[in-house]
């Protein structure tokens, strides 16, 4: 028997060789066909020559073998494959020009938010952190122990310093300071016929190794070898002798109360930093203050603070519990000392019963959690729209598996969509933010600017991209999980778990946006009732100025002739003086001495120095007794509040005499509680003593008549105070910048809160539009067998109020808790309420019923007739 007859073997291994392993069996299988009909044909070795001759014609370019591409590396690393998914992720955002523009603008809003909140984040996280010694620098604070609580102050003894230089060897350096806040308002600097306002500062000897204040002239170690030297900031000496040049040894006259005199310029230093909470503009030498100043050498004087160098090593913890009880060494007093970081204290500056307890970093705290709200926000509002919008995209991502996408392709085409958004969200919110950014330093008192510097631009790209991949999570996952099969079917059905995380992530926006709005509502309820509140005096149309005011006699009788020329202007309705503020911190006195004092027993007193008829002219109220005598008489009186009266346990107080440092005093009137204070603080125990004038005039005006009366009290300080300016302020403005913080917050909350109820209406708006559009057949339905279109609407509505309860009551117990934790944080508060809540509810209500009611409408009165025939 004959063997069957094969093709050449050579000819099958060029073929092998060089044709494309995808094409080989298919080509191969044919050419033995056809050689096995042509031997039959035309016999054996004319068919070999054939099977040749087909073998090299099918050797053509879309045969011949080519390399095999590593399909391993599509997904994430081929830069064509990258292309090919931004190119189709453009061209997605073209195409769908709605949900593009509605993701945009949500987006968009919440960066610039999130990236307004970052600025001002890392500046208030970068106060104070200007001295090279940072980590060394402390200061020292003191609690004064009342019967009922602890008040924490950082105000302590002039005499402090010293003694712990020279007794604790943990201290490197101390200086003793009396910032230019501690004054009611900034003094008078003259040269020739320049007169500027600025703020003085009182430092100790070891100032400048306390603190960074590089010097541009002089020398900065013996400029205060005598009290009679004063330095001036780089600013101040531009704006007083026209530059920096040659102004060492210039006498200048320094205009503030009892601290007025001739100075010598012996140094100029750098301008205080941005970011330093005492800003000045001269320094004197501390020496000044404490010869000027009566009781410094007491004890029991606690004007000053005290700062403190420790040495590398200490440990707080310890060096605390050794400075604890100092000052009862030197002083019969309870009073503790403990020192904190001094860099720390402007964001951990709140102290409760002695303990620190937060401070400003609460605000920081807070806006950044908003910021993050925000942001997330936004993503809801890009993975909802982009999940509702599915339906759309399931045969693409069907076709594409079929064919061979892998998941992990898929994914990286979905979020690479999503970075696309974020970062053409970026270009819209760095454009919001120049246009922003003026405004929110206004509210915020700051000056923030937008410096491309890598720092800036590393944070601003990686909250973009973080805000890419948060976005684009879900719909990745959500869509790149499709089953092929289902798909090309039509047999895919929405599961439980997508609605689920689709109506929890609405849920979430109601129950944010209910935040906001309560907050916005309490926290504006709240400083209303701050700036309307009886404080126990009456503030309205009275004002307050400075007048140089020395020791010296002649100086003392003009300034009273001063006073007593002002009560006569016409509109003029009282005036009176007083040191210091009425509004600020008023430091704490003790040693007082009086009748039926328990053995061992100290109280802290506020020392509150005024005129003679001060009570009279801000409308206090006595409980019992009289005002000052109108005479040097009222040298020998003292007036307390009723908080002081009951902490000493005096019974019948008017007329029984106290000891006060040595001199005695007699008890002629009990004024009303008074807020002297912040309403943070409860109304602590005071005291009144009274001189014949004093630095700080104020002066009640009547109604209506405030320009010309003020302009009369114009005139009349001119022919006093020749040269000098005049320089007013209201007494309520003052009680109005104690809040500053809270107004700027409240401010604040309510823009943030409209940008996010913004976001969230963009997001119901499209998830509306998506869900009306994907039930269209079924309204038409329905309004084919007779439904209205008030039916449709409530219907189509009906689903996201739902979602609206559900959010309430979430929402609802978790503000009322956190908000009055925060009323709790005022001495004086309002209740909390039902109102707000119901307020809350009917505004958020009205906000969805406007925003999906639109939507709604619109699709119930689509023409049923054109829904079904485009179904």
């Amino acid at each position: 028997m004959n063997p069957k007859p094969v093709p050449p073997r050579l000819a099958d291994q060029l073929l092998k060789l060089f044709c494309s392993p995808d094409r080989l069996e298919e080509v191969q299988g044919d050419l033995h066909e056809e050689f096995a009909w042509q031997v039959r044909r035309i016999g054996e070795r004319r068919a070999r020559l054939r099977y040749w001759r087909d073998v090299l014609g099918f050797l053509k370019p879309f045969a011949i073998k080519r390399k095999s591409p590593d399909y391993s590396t599509t997904t994430l690393t081929n830069p064509f494959m990258l292309r090919n998914h931004l190119k189709i992720a453009w061209r997605n955002l073209v195409k769908d020009r709605q949900f593009t523009l509605l993701n945009l603008i949500g987006l968009s809003t919440g960066l610039a938010c999130t990236l307004l909140i970052y600025l001002w984040v890392n500046d208030e996280l970068h106060i104070d952190k200007y001295n090279e010694k940072d980590d060394q620098l402390f200061q020292v604070m003191a609690n004064h122990f009342h019967e009922d609580d602890i008040k924490t102050i950082n105000h302590t003894p002039g005499l402090l310093a010293d003694a712990l230089a020279a007794e604790m060897p943990e201290v490197e350096h101390a200086v003793t300071v009396v910032p230019a806040s501690w004054f009611s308002s900034k003094g008078l600097i003259s040269f020739g016929e320049n007169h500027l306002k600025a703020g003085g500062q009182f430092v100790g000897k070891d100032y400048f190794n306390v603190f960074t204040c590089p010097f541009l002239q002089g020398d900065k170690n013996s400029i205060f070898a005598d009290n009679n030297t004063v330095a001036l900031s780089e600013e101040m000496a531009v704006k007083l002798f026209g530059n920096t040049k040659d102004v060492l040894g210039k006498a200048i006259k320094w205009d503030l109360g009892q601290f007025t005199g001739t100075y010598r310029v012996g140094g100029i230093f750098q301008n205080s930093p941005a970011n330093s909470t005492e800003p000045f503009d001269l320094l004197f030498s501390f020496n000044v203050f404490f010869v000027r100043r009566p009781g410094m050498e007491n004890w029991g004087n606690s004007d000053p603070s005290t700062f403190l160098i420790l040495r590398k090593g200490t440990d707080l913890a310890q060096f605390n519990a050794k400075i604890r009880d100092f000052l009862q060494t030197k002083d019969k007093t309870k009073t503790q000392l403990f020192a904190i970081n001094y860099s720390d204290k402007y964001l951990h500056g709140q102290f409760e019963n002695g303990v620190q307890t937060g401070g400003r970093i609460a605000y920081v705290r807070l806006f950044s959690i908003i910021a993050v709200f925000i942001l997330i926000i936004a993503c809801i509002n890009f993975m909802n729209l982009s999940t509702a919008k599915a339906s759309g995209r399931i045969k693409e991502v069907g076709i594409k598996k079929v064919v061979g996408a892998f998941r992990s392709s898929l994914v990286v085409q979905y979020l690479g969509e999503s970075i696309l958004m974020a970062f053409l969200s970026l270009i819209g919110a760095v454009f919001l933010l120049i246009l922003l950014l003026p405004h929110f330093n206004t509210i915020t008192g700051k000056h923030l600017s937008l410096e491309f510097e890598a720092p800036l631009i590393l944070s601003m790209l990686g909250i973009t991209l973080l805000t890419g991949l948060i976005a684009g999570s879900y719909p990745a996952l959500y869509l790149s999980g499709f089953n092929p099969t289902a798909v090309l079917k039509g047999k895919l059905k929405t599961s439980v778990g997508e609605l689920l995380v689709r109506k929890g992530l609405v849920v979430f926006q109601f129950a944010v946006s209910i935040l906001f709005i309560v907050s916005v509502l309490v926290v504006h309820r709240q400083i209303d009732y701050i700036q309307t509140k009886n404080l126990g005096y009456n503030r309205d149309n009275i004002i307050h100025f400075e007048i140089p005011l020395d020791n010296d006699s002649v100086k003392l009788k003009s300034a009273e002739a001063f006073l007593g020329e002002i009560k006569a202007i016409p509109g003029v309705l009282n005036a009176t003086s007083y040191y210091h503020t009425l509004t600020g911190d008023h430091g704490a006195i003790s040693g007082l001495e009086w009748p039926g004092r328990p053995a061992g027993k100290d109280i802290d007193f506020a020392n509150l120095e005024v005129g003679y008829n001060f009570m009279q002219t801000v409308g206090m109220e006595l409980k019992e007794g009289r005002y000052f005598s109108n005479n040097p008489s009222a040298d020998n009186e003292i007036i307390f509040n009723e908080a002081a009266i009951k902490s000493m346990g005096l019974k019948d107080p008017v007329g029984k005499t106290i000891k006060f440092w040595g001199h005695e005093r007699q008890i002629v009137g009990v004024v009303k509680n008074f807020n002297f204070e912040s309403l943070y603080e409860d109304v602590k125990p005071c005291f009144f003593q009274a001189d014949p004038v004093l630095p700080n005039i104020m002066v009640k005006i009547q109604g209506g008549t405030e320009k010309q009366t003020i302009d009369r009290i114009q005139k009349t300080f001119e022919v006093y105070n020749q040269g000098l300016i005049f320089d007013y302020q209201f007494l309520d403005e003052n009680y109005k910048a104690l809040y500053a913080a809270e107004r700027r917050i409240g401010v604040l909350s309510r823009y943030f809160a409209g940008l996010t109820i913004l976001i969230c209406c963009l997001g119901l708006f499209g998830l509306a539009a998506f869900t009306a559009q994907r039930r269209q057949k079924e309204i038409g339905i329905r309004k084919v067998v007779g439904a209205t279109v008030s039916n449709v609407a409530v219907m189509l509505s009906m689903d996201f109020l739902k979602l609206l309860v559900i959010a309430l009551l979430i929402a609802f117990p978790i503000i009322g808790w956190a908000l009055n934790q925060w009323l709790h944080n005022f001495a004086f508060h309002v209740d909390l309420g039902w109102g707000v809540f119901v307020v809350t509810g009917l505004s958020i209500l009205f906000i969805t019923l406007l925003t999906v009611g639109y939507q709604a409408i619109k699709a119930a009165l689509t023409n049923p007739v054109k829904s079904l025939r485009s179904e």
